[in-house]
């Protein structure tokens, strides 16, 4: 992707001082999300290393992980995985629970989401602590699915989120902190 695409994308992102609690600075993407031109410039910036290769299915993180995973999953004509909070999905579910960067939480899939055959994709906009993506990734591990990688719109890389998504599966995040 063009220096020049991400460093307008960059510069839409705006700081948000002390939200979502005192002495964090929060990343807000909804002026990305509000302008189609840039958003297309990080759908595709997301799926750059990934493209030519074959995937079944784009696994989506709750809640702005609906938003990029599914338009990643259109624009790749694959089917599309929301993993959701604790208690919101209607179905049977695995789950797991995990801390992140404000506390700990829980997240569930649909035990039939993925097959063991199918190649996956995770997206989300933001890897932090890689608490949720961490255990995004081992629900995938259970259902016995080949995980591609995972990409990411935003990365802090300060919180070092990446060193738990280790397991030789690429990730990319288009966008550093």
């Amino acid at each position: 992707m063009l220096s020049a695409s991400i460093d307008q994308l960059r510069s839409a992102i705006r700081d948000v001082p002390d939200f979502p609690k005192p002495g964090i600075l929060f990343k807000d993407i909804t002026p990305v999300l509000a302008d189609a031109r840039l958003m297309q410039l990080a759908i595709d910036g997301m799926i750059e290393p990934f493209s030519g290769q074959k995937i079944d299915k784009v696994v989506g993180i709750d809640a702005r992980g609906f938003i990029f995973g599914s338009m990643i999953a259109q624009k790749l004509g694959a089917g599309f995985v929301p993993v959701r909070k604790k208690g919101k999905l209607p179905w049977r579910t695995r789950g797991l629970d995990y801390s992140l960067e404000y506390g700990s939480n829980s997240i569930e899939m649909h035990l039939d989401a993925l097959a063991p055959d199918e190649t996956v994709l995770l997206a989300d906009d933001l890897l932090a602590t890689g608490g949720t993506a961490g255990a995004a990734l081992e629900l995938i591990s259970q259902s016995g699915a080949r995980l591609l990688g995972s990409t990411f719109f935003i990365e802090l890389a300060f919180l070092d989120g990446r060193q738990r998504l280790a397991g030789g599966a690429p990730v990319h995040s288009l966008i550093t902190f």
